[in-house]
């Protein structure tokens, strides 16, 4: 049954850069008037509502926190604990939520209970790399993490350079930050030469660089410098 309540999807920064640069004013207004969130992290939520300003106190503004064992029983007694016509918040750790995010989940019962599902412009770091890139943004796939164990990863990184040359499709990952530099050097080791591979590093922020070159080109360039900035890796076979 179709109900009159909102979830509303905001994006939220991706790094340190004026509200202006990354989000409409119609989408900070919304975000500053709601009394009610879903959030990874209540910390980061309320310094991004800090950010947007809010027209009650933080202190009275409701925010769940949305673990990896937080059942869909609970986010659906969040959801429906909105009052007819009422709104709700859904908002990520950085970025856009529902996208390479958990917060999947929380539109997905939103969608099990007739609720309404808006989505709002802001930044998303996967889409914004892939527009720099200069590979195709026709067809690509995003994985996430790549193994941890060093022949593990490179034999990942293979397989789906592999799958790219036979799709002509980009292959898009990330990394944990103070991994960057041997994620890094684990790609221009093990890709061919003419493999195009693009780093995106601290994107929509002051600190952004975005590198697009071969593997033959990348192993006669200088290293970029990448420790501890959140980068995401692009290839293209």
């Amino acid at each position: 049954m179709t109900t009159t309540r909102t979830l509303h999807l905001i994006p939220v920064s991706l790094g340190e850069a004026p509200t202006s640069r990354w989000l409409p004013n119609d989408v900070q207004a919304l975000a500053g008037r709601l009394d009610t969130y879903i959030a990874e992290n209540a910390k980061t939520a309320r310094a991004f509502l800090k950010q947007v300003g809010t027209q009650r106190p933080l202190q009275d503004i409701t925010i769940h926190t949305l673990a990896k064992n937080t059942s869909a029983d609970q986010i659906r007694q969040w959801l429906k604990a909105v009052p007819e016509d009422g709104e709700i918040g859904l908002v990520s750790e950085a970025g856009c939520p529902a996208v390479a995010d958990p917060g999947a989940q929380v539109a997905a019962v939103a969608h099990a209970i007739g609720m309404r599902v808006a989505p709002w412009t802001g930044p998303s770091s996967i889409l914004l790399a892939l527009m720099a890139s200069g590979l195709d943004g026709q067809r690509f796939a995003f994985h996430g993490y790549a193994p941890v164990d060093a022949g593990q990863r490179a034999r990942q990184l293979k397989q789906w350079e592999s799958e790219s040359q036979k799709q002509h499709q980009t292959q898009l990952l990330i990394e944990t930050p103070y991994r960057n530099d041997a994620m890094f050097e684990t790609l221009v080791q093990t890709l061919k030469g003419s493999t195009r591979l693009c780093v995106a590093r601290s994107v929509s922020t002051d600190h952004e660089w975005i590198r697009t070159k071969t593997i033959a080109d990348w192993k006669s360039s200088p290293k970029p410098e990448l420790n501890r900035q959140p980068t995401l890796f692009l290839y293209l076979a």
